[in-house]
């Protein structure tokens, strides 16, 4: 528990209080008003859960309201009508060899377009004797970072957890990684910056204090779009949450605030093995049906 750190953040009306690691990273946070708890990481559960308590009893109760004339009473308003009957989900053609997304390996999206477009492999090698910087120096890094990250996901299929890799998408590009189990359903973007200070913000990322990038808002678009695609095929909601992994990271300093994107250092991905409580077995086996079948995704 010592290791654990609260602190209290105040923003558009929220009122709340985050247990966060020496790293900065939130294992858990509580509402001060409700008093609803919710833990982010499980390995801190009861440490967590306890430290939120204490502060939450020391907290002062909400002042009274003033003395006054009684509000006015309201119009009352005709209820909105119910919302229409989610559409009926789609059937997947038979699944073959070609359309099936679990032969896929970590970057194997950027391989195919390296392959097609990228140097030669004596081009390559002339390049590293020489120490020249290439156009694709930032592709090699980027298939680099997702077989790191690929290969310690692959590890949490011992836990029951189903693993997809180089998800191709419509609009051109991919979803590196796809994770789906007992916690959920997560997609995984990987960024590869080795021995770089990274800085997480709500929305935006700075790598060794330069410009900013999209790439937290980025992730979340990436999740919805995957949830979409998901629930299309499946008669049930699927939440999906993005996760964010920057491989060989010197800092990862992060905003308390932010929780809408899981941040991680690639070996910290583990901490998603023991979530669970979201998707039952057969749940488990019909979304990972569906996000395996290249159709899925690539048909509008």
């Amino acid at each position: 528990m010592a290791e654990l750190k609260v602190s209290r953040w105040r923003k558009s009306g929220h009122d709340r209080l985050y247990v966060n690691l020496p790293g900065g990273s939130a294992v858990a946070w509580a509402d001060c008003r409700t008093g609803r708890v919710t833990v982010l990481v499980e390995a801190h559960r009861r440490a967590a859960t306890a430290l939120l308590e204490a502060y939450l009893a020391d907290l002062p109760e909400p002042a009274a309201p003033l003395p006054g004339p009684p509000p006015r009473a309201r119009p009352v308003r005709a209820k909105p009508p119910a919302p229409p009957a989610p559409p009926a989900t789609r059937r997947l053609p038979p699944l073959s060899a070609p359309d099936d997304l679990a032969l896929n390996r970590p970057g194997s999206g950027i391989q195919e377009m390296l392959r097609s477009k990228g140097p030669g492999r004596v081009r390559r090698a002339l390049d590293r004797v020489l120490r020249r910087e290439t156009e694709w120096d930032p592709w090699f890094k980027g298939l680099a970072g997702e077989r790191i990250v690929g290969a310690e996901l692959d590890r949490l299929t011992a836990r029951g957890w189903r693993v997809l890799h180089s998800i191709p998408l419509t609009r051109g590009g991919d979803i590196d990684h796809l994770l789906v189990g007992p916690g959920g359903v997560f997609t995984v973007n990987t960024k590869n910056f080795r021995g770089r200070s990274v800085w997480i913000g709500d929305d935006v990322v700075k790598v060794d204090h330069g410009p900013p990038h999209p790439y937290p808002a980025k992730s979340r678009a990436e999740a919805k779009h995957a949830r979409g695609i998901l629930e299309r095929h499946c008669p049930f909601p699927v939440e999906v949450e993005p996760v964010l992994v920057f491989v060989g990271a010197r800092d990862l300093p992060k905003e308390t605030t932010q929780l809408q994107v899981r941040v991680y250092r690639e070996r910290e991905v583990a901490a998603l093995g023991p979530l669970t409580g979201r998707l039952a077995p057969e749940q488990i086996d019909l979304v990972y049906a569906v996000a395996r079948h290249r159709k899925a995704w690539l048909t509008t």
